[in-house]
């Protein structure tokens, strides 16, 4: 299970209708329901870089609402680029202010590739020890409430440079490629993964 937590009172009056303080109340309460159910909850933190309305955020911010959805059970919380303003210095600074306090496998990181940053961004978040990192496969998504915001760094991408860096992942890179193929097909859209572009562009020329 999964519940997400806006860090601004106008994306979150946007996204779940409610402000800050009470949404990630009712958030805590949620959780803990859940978890006595049985279910596990992972927590999402949005815009953890830049907001859409209310411009950068401070990371002890982040470092708080992170702290408390852990407190509340979560078993992991995904830092979340919503908009994908973020670049290697600024995801160095988040990182740096919320390592001090929260043990490093209990995050994960979301990058949106908006502004080209999000493989730069996860090699960051490598160095900082964080282990699991979301993506999209051919790059597909966005964010409603941001203007030309990309989806998720593309899955095919992270890929590649995982098992560059001599991680093993236990993907098939070229069936996850096929896959990307054949939704980008359906779907209508071009695949927004550059891994995938040149692959397939070296097998038809190959």
């Amino acid at each position: 299970m999964c519940l997400e937590q806006p860090l601004t009172h106008s994306l979150c009056r946007k996204n779940v209708n409610a402000n800050v303080n009470d949404s990630l109340q009712k958030l805590q309460d949620v959780t803990r329901a859940a978890i006595s159910e049985g279910l596990k909850v992972r927590g999402y933190v949005s815009c953890v870089i830049g907001c859409p309305y209310e411009g950068k955020i401070d990371s002890n911010v982040v470092a708080k609402v992170t702290d408390t959805l852990l407190n509340a059970g979560c078993y992991e919380v995904s830092l979340g680029d919503t908009i994908g303003v973020g670049s290697a210095g600024s995801v160095r600074k988040l990182l740096e202010t919320l390592t001090k306090t929260i043990p490093v496998d209990k995050l994960a990181v979301h990058f949106h590739d908006t502004y080209g940053q999000a493989l730069a961004n996860t090699v960051v978040a490598i160095e900082h020890g964080i282990r699991v990192a979301d993506s999209s496969i051919a790059g597909l998504g966005g964010c409603p409430y941001a203007k030309g915001a990309s989806g998720n760094v593309a899955t095919e991408d992270l890929v590649y440079l995982l098992h560059d860096m001599g991680f093993e992942t236990g993907v098939d890179l070229d069936k996850l490629i096929e896959t990307s193929t054949w939704i980008c097909s359906k779907m209508g859209r071009q695949n927004a993964s550059r891994v995938a572009t040149a692959l397939l562009a070296k097998r038809m020329n190959g």
